[in-house]
């Protein structure tokens, strides 16, 4: 009996350290949940709340690209502060953008959007390297493959991520509806960002129950004897060495057509699709169908995510969708009345919405496969090049047409499946020998 209890304990213990990363997986899920509901939902009103000079639209191209230059350094910041500390300080940033998006001017929007590409860098880099490792330590602890439990993490993550376009646009759509399909009243508006500040603090306070992890999985304790030369090193390493790896050069045009998408979503098709045909009431509506189908597919894909062969069919999958709905736009559609003219622009929010749980699981857990010694530099790599599109977009977009993005994005989403079906070919043999 003596000699048994350890074998006991041991199992025992297995249970208890698989138990905490799915409760890990879960928590912070649903942190992310309740603090995009309500940025997702605020950024998507920018364009149309604050108007005055382009307010709303100036400041996000501000805050992208900010996040884009400080995603340089994330990666730095992160392996600094340790994953649930950096999670935690990157919720901030958020916190602080809606609360200025309460008294909206030029002296309260810059500083804040400033500040949450700062936060905005952190958390995400946090948030994928987070994910991988307790996805990684999950397989290892159960004996399951590795690519399957990536698959289903992400799966879960971004399907409750996509779960806030839904939430929070439904939320906007009750709480400034004014019942004339005119401008809403301010105290209405008010309502709603005080609404969104509580559901950010209850985010906050979600992520410091999760349990402090490094890149292995394994609990980060601090480094007293790293220096100022090598963090240097470590990170002029992070920012250059992704760049001479021609698997990150193969993914980077794939990375920044995910991010052109997000933005046309955001600033193109809800001002020139949906607002003619539904009204200015109808974008939330339009772009909760958005978030359902966005979050569905990415449940649905997780599970069906094993490894590259599967990856590679689903991301022409999702491309090919895309593909469909860039050609309908400039080639055949327009605006009309009636059914159709409230089902077209529907079925577009849902092929959309498809696309982009398609990208967004399959670049991370294919980051989390390939980059395994430095999954913080590939994830930093994976937000500069998705704000480089997203910022593009926000500053470019009152100067060209509908018509002009659309040519853009057809040529970027075929230059981006061509490069990653050859990084599919070049990998395949070794896929198993990667790091």
């Amino acid at each position: 009996m003596d000699e048994e209890t350890p074998l006991v304990a041991e199992h025992l213990d297995s249970k208890t350290l698989t138990k905490s990363h799915t409760r890990d997986v879960h928590i912070l899920s649903s942190a992310f949940l309740l603090i995009f509901l309500a940025y997702g939902a605020a950024q998507n009103l920018e364009s149309t709340i604050n108007t005055e000079e382009d307010l709303g639209t100036i400041s996000l191209g501000i805050l992208y690209s900010s996040f884009m230059v400080f995603s340089f350094f994330a990666s730095l910041v992160v392996r600094f502060l340790g994953t649930k500390n950096a999670l935690v300080l990157g919720t901030t940033g958020y916190w602080l953008f809606i609360a200025a998006n309460l008294k909206p001017t030029w002296y309260t929007m810059v500083p804040a959007s400033l500040y949450m590409g700062f936060s905005a860098s952190i958390i995400w880099v946090a948030e994928g390297t987070y994910l991988t490792s307790t996805a990684r330590s999950h397989a290892h602890d159960l004996n399951l493959e590795e690519g399957n439990v990536i698959g289903n993490f992400n799966g879960e993550f971004w399907g409750m991520f996509a779960g806030h376009q839904f939430v929070g646009n439904l939320m906007s759509l009750v709480l400034l509806k004014d019942g004339t399909g005119g401008t809403t009243s301010g105290s209405g508006i008010t309502l709603l960002y005080i609404v969104f500040l509580c559901s950010m603090t209850l985010g906050t306070i979600l992520m410091c129950f999760l349990q402090k992890r490094d890149a292995k999985g394994e609990e980060i304790l601090p480094d007293s004897s790293v220096s100022f030369y090598s963090s240097m090193v470590s990170l002029s390493k992070s920012i250059i060495a992704p760049l001479f790896d021609l698997r990150m050069l193969l993914i980077i045009p794939l990375i920044a057509y995910s991010g052109l998408q997000q933005a046309f979503v955001w600033a193109e098709y809800t001002k020139y699709i949906v607002e003619p045909a539904l009204g200015e009431s109808g974008v939330g509506g339009a772009m909760a169908v958005y978030g359902a189908f966005d979050a569905i597919c990415s449940l649905a894909m997780g599970r069906l995510t094993s490894g590259l062969k599967s990856m590679t069919l689903i991301v022409c999958a999702g491309a090919f969708i895309q593909l469909i709905v860039l050609l309908w736009l400039l080639l055949k559609y327009s605006v009309t009345s009636g059914v159709l003219g409230i089902l077209y622009p529907l079925l577009m929010a849902a092929a959309l919405g498809i696309g982009d749980g398609i990208f967004n699981t399959q670049l991370n857990a294919l980051l989390g496969m390939l980059f395994k010694h430095d999954m913080e530099g590939a994830f930093a790599q994976l937000k500069v090049w998705q704000c480089v599109s997203i910022a593009v977009v926000f500053f470019v977009s009152p100067y060209i047409s509908l018509h002009a993005v659309l040519v853009v994005m057809l040529v970027a989403v075929c230059i981006s499946v061509v490069g990653f079906l050859f990084l599919t070919l070049m990998v395949e043999k070794a896929f198993s020998f990667v790091d």
